[in-house]
């Protein structure tokens, strides 16, 4: 079994930093952006970063919060040509890093966890390729990212950054969506130790 070493809350410290809007107003936009960037570039790869802290010795995944209503991982998608890892790294850097982007924050990229496909341009993504489909345009994967146990981390403006604990994450797809839901499970094989 894999071992995770997982470090209280309260040994990071948060700061803030200019707001990143997101780069669509609706989803229909993004879905929209989606097709054209796969007209010209073929399958979107995209990564997101699981960061686990802990809480009175219960795991808790650090998402961001937006509008006070949408939860997500810190990740994006990555640019053609980019590994994963590089790619993550980068996306972290810019949402947690600090806010001049001077003295990037080494970041230790983890295994995946999962992988998730979109089909088609919609919103639905799915934990497999469905038969009927050759072409996905979208590949979404979750990686573990292991945090030291001290660190700063900036948050923009306009988000949130919440620890968010497992037994909330578990079997709450209303809420979060089968994505986040399913991080108690991905985490399962893991035996974490839990650090002061």
């Amino acid at each position: 079994m894999p071992e995770a070493t997982l470090y209280p809350l309260a040994n990071y410290t948060f700061g803030v930093k200019e707001a990143q809007p997101e780069e669509d107003p609706s989803v229909h936009a993004r879905l929209k952006r989606l097709q054209n960037d796969f007209e010209e570039h073929g399958m979107r790869r995209s990564v997101e970063a699981v960061l686990v802290v802990h809480e009175h010795n219960h795991p808790h995944v650090l998402m961001l919060q937006i509008a006070n209503a949408f939860f997500k991982l810190p990740g994006h998608y990555i640019d053609p040509g980019m590994t994963e890892e590089e790619g993550l790294k980068a996306i972290l850097n810019e949402r947690l890093g600090p806010e001049d982007g001077v003295g990037d924050m080494e970041w230790e990229i983890g295994e995946c966890l999962s992988t998730w496909w979109r089909p088609s341009f919609e919103q639905y993504m799915y934990p497999y390729v469905p038969a009927h489909i050759t072409k996905p345009t979208e590949r979404k994967q979750l990686f573990v990212v292991h945090l030291p146990p001290h660190k700063v981390l900036t948050v923009p403006r306009n988000m949130k950054l919440l620890a968010v604990p497992l037994f909330e994450l578990y079997d709450n797809a209303a809420r979060y969506g089968p994505q986040l839901s399913a991080i108690p499970h991905l985490l399962s094989r893991y035996d974490f130790n839990y650090e002061k």
